[in-house]
């Protein structure tokens, strides 16, 4: 037997792989500093773990319905409704287990062999990976460094087409950190309104902003039934192990989704639904913590990347990455990568684990401790020192 030919156009994300290589080089003695993974480096909030375990204890163990339980289902409406200014009801929300699914179930359920996909570029790789696979065809939109890594709205409009199908945008965005503005969401909505396509809008870091709340491009007119809203508990509530997310979508779409979760899934964990629950409606203290903790790590982070060599550094907007410019490094982003590992014990990744116009950059997910971080700083600035200063030039 072989694999069918469509597994060769299946990617994967590089974070896990260079994770295996991390824990590699710990168990052979080094000391490995981990800015490679992206998942909060908190404890889930105790009000939340408090609920999985009663919901154990009280036999949620069994199966659920396909779209979610209905009571979670309307308490995400009642969520979306309020933060993104729109009106929804329990029969567009879709629960399932992380938010992979939504980006997956929601292609399979809309895209045909040779339609086209725009998306960012660098950006999630499952975007790219899951839009091959199905034998659509991406075409990748650029982010401008020189805008906070805001699309490029001229080749964004360049680019739709009529076999365009599906347009992906995430703000606040990995890897950059970058925010798009209301200006350009109008901008963007301006171009596809009387399109043919739908957006799949992933704000899976909606609550991770340090200023103000992210517009979402559902809140704008004539939108809301032309957009997929991405969203769940991993980042927001260090829940990345519970794998439960969701998606909010127009109720032809959602039937759709619930349809191909019953061949899949059948339904996510009834008991982490619980916690889900918990988690929307309990204290949002330790949500507002985190995100500060964020900031003060982003701040002192982003300043040590700016003082390096060969470095510069906008200071991301949301999410948890810096993604510097490393061009003045004079090296590629993917051998820079793999030096800082062997070399300087400092785990991230390429910016062409993103996309191919992700060269010149790096990501570092700061989500460490501060101490940690400032050893990352350190190990990166002795490193530099051994480049021929030929090469390093100021950024």
């Amino acid at each position: 037997m072989k694999l069918a030919e469509r597994m060769s156009r299946l990617g994967t994300e590089t974070a896990f792989d260079v994770l295996v290589r991390a824990r590699e080089l710990e168990a052979r003695g080094r000391k490995i500093v981990h800015l490679e993974i992206g998942e909060p480096d908190f404890a889930t909030p105790s009000h939340i773990v408090d609920a999985a375990k009663r919901a154990l204890d009280e036999g949620w163990t069994h199966y659920g319905p396909s779209q979610g339980y209905p009571d979670l289902r309307e308490a995400v409406a009642d969520y979306v409704s309020r933060t993104r200014g729109v009106s929804i009801g329990a029969e567009n929300v879709a629960i399932v287990p992380g938010g992979k699914p939504i980006i997956f179930f929601s292609m399979l359920a809309l895209l045909e062999p040779g339609d086209e996909v725009l998306y960012p570029n660098p950006g999630f790789p499952i975007y790219e990976s899951m839009i091959r696979y199905l034998g659509a065809i991406p075409v990748p939109i650029p982010l401008i460094e020189e805008r906070g890594f805001a699309l490029d709205l001229d080749r964004l409009r360049d680019s739709l087409s009529d076999r365009t199908r599906l347009l992906i945008l995430n703000s606040p965005h990995n890897p950059t950190g970058g925010v798009l503005s209301r200006e350009d969401l109008e901008a963007i909505a301006g171009m596809v309104r009387d399109r043919d396509l739908m957006i799949l809008s992933d704000e899976i870091y909606s609550r991770i902003c340090y200023e103000g709340t992210p517009a979402s491009i559902a809140g704008l007119p004539g939108m809301l039934e032309k957009t997929i809203i991405l969203d769940g508990f991993s980042k927001t509530y260090a829940m990345t192990g519970w794998r439960i997310g969701y998606g909010v979508m127009p109720a032809w779409l959602a039937a759709a989704v619930t349809k191909l979760m019953v061949n899949s899934n059948s339904c996510t964990a009834s008991f982490t639904q619980r916690a889900a629950m918990a988690a929307l409606r309990g204290p949002q203290d330790e949500v507002a913590r985190m995100v500060a903790e964020f900031r003060r790590r982003r701040d002192a982070f982003c300043e040590g990347l700016n003082s390096l060599p060969g470095f510069r550094c906008v200071l991301p907007q949301g999410a948890f990455y810096a993604f510097p410019n490393i061009e003045g490094t004079g090296l590629s982003s993917a051998e820079l990568a793999d030096r800082l590992l062997e070399e300087a014990g400092v785990a991230c990744l390429s910016g062409t684990a993103f996309g191919a116009f992700g060269e010149g950059y790096l990501r570092f997910s700061y989500a460490n401790s501060y101490e940690n971080l400032m050893e990352a700083l350190e190990r990166i600035q002795r490193f530099l020192e051994t480049v021929p200063s030929s090469t390093v030039r100021l950024a």
